[in-house]
């Protein structure tokens, strides 16, 4: 028997804004995302229920609608950045924050390929199906992006 939608919804909703935060940088268009593709899965819930894995599937929504989203707005100003966060007393706060920042400077395959793979654990293949590439396409994204934050690091050590 398979779920309803609000059931399967109720335990996405939570993993689904967590990817799309760390993937967007902006809690608030997180939400907007999330809610966006939940909306459009709620109407096709029937033909998505019968898919092998229904939360990839919406995984691959959040991430079309993020890729989408970054193609569609040019200059992308994510509101932290508009109206920065108090400071954080905690240094493992502050350094979060600040490779959230560096990611989210990244060209967008290369932020979706790291995300996925550092902050929802998925392998190769995974990334490679919820980005729509190869593998070996997938590996060259994850490390020219490795590189620019290594070099971004280095930048800021000169600093």
């Amino acid at each position: 028997m398979t779920d309803s939608f609000e059931d399967f919804a109720t335990r996405q909703v939570t993993p689904l804004l967590r990817y799309a935060t760390v993937l967007t940088g902006d809690p608030h268009l997180a939400q907007d995302v999330v809610q966006e593709c939940l909306l459009r899965a709620q109407q096709r819930w029937t033909r998505i229920a019968a898919v092998d894995a229904p939360a990839a599937y919406l995984k691959r929504m959040v991430t079309n609608e993020f890729l989408g989203w970054r193609r569609r707005r040019k200059a992308h100003t994510p509101l932290h950045a508009v109206d920065p966060p108090g400071p954080d007393p905690s240094t493992h706060y502050d350094e979060r924050e600040a490779m959230l920042q560096s990611i989210d400077k990244l060209p967008r395959k290369q932020k979706a390929a790291v995300v996925l793979r550092y902050y929802e654990g998925c392998d190769d293949a995974e990334i490679a199906a919820t980005l729509g590439c190869s593998q070996g396409t997938v590996r060259s994204h994850i490390s020219r992006a490795l590189a620019t934050l290594r070099a971004n690091d280095r930048v800021k050590e000169a600093l």
